[in-house]
């Protein structure tokens, strides 16, 4: 995460990829993860296979999936530090102490939720954890398409100033 915060807006640079086509393809990623979430496949029980490794892959979803570093997640970092770099709101040396400590802190989490997954699964048992992976699949469908009418909202911007070449509020 740290890596794609400090060096994501050079590649997309590299490859001449703008932040509105970033957040409209990183919330279609998160649409697609959200409603495979939120609409899961049915599970075909098979004598052969090993039940214990079902229930594991079945718990990695709703805890693990919305918050490690995947796709739509690095889509969202580079947006977010392009936003924030060209900002003059934060003083200098909060850009460049808050997102370690961010992601410090996201990993620590992350690794406690990851260790206590057996207890919660425990605790919350199999319908639990299906209603907790809908929620998330929910939320994610929700941030995904947030995200691409934000980057849609850019662009149709975009063309407006540059048809009518009118100054952009600030």
């Amino acid at each position: 995460m740290a890596l794609t915060y400090y060096v994501g807006e050079f590649v997309m640079d590299a490859f001449n990829i703008s932040i509105p086509g970033l957040r409209m393809a990183g919330g279609g990623i998160l649409i697609i993860m959200g409603l495979k979430m939120l609409f899961p496949q049915p599970v075909h029980v098979s004598p052969v296979v090993n039940s214990a490794k079902e229930q594991a892959s079945f718990a990695f979803i709703p805890l693990a999936m919305p918050s490690t570093a995947g796709p739509g997640t690095i889509a969202m970092i580079i947006s977010a530090s392009a936003t924030i770099k060209h900002s003059t709101l934060f003083p200098a040396w909060v850009l460049l102490t808050a997102p370690p400590l961010i992601f410090l802190f996201t990993s620590i989490i992350l690794w406690i939720c990851l260790r206590s997954s057996g207890p919660i699964m425990k605790l919350t048992g199999e319908s639990g954890i299906d209603a907790i992976s809908r929620l998330m699949g929910f939320l994610l469908v929700c941030m995904g398409a947030q995200f691409a009418i934000n980057g849609s909202i850019e662009i149709v911007q975009a063309i407006i100033d540059n048809n009518f070449h009118l100054p952009r509020p600030q």
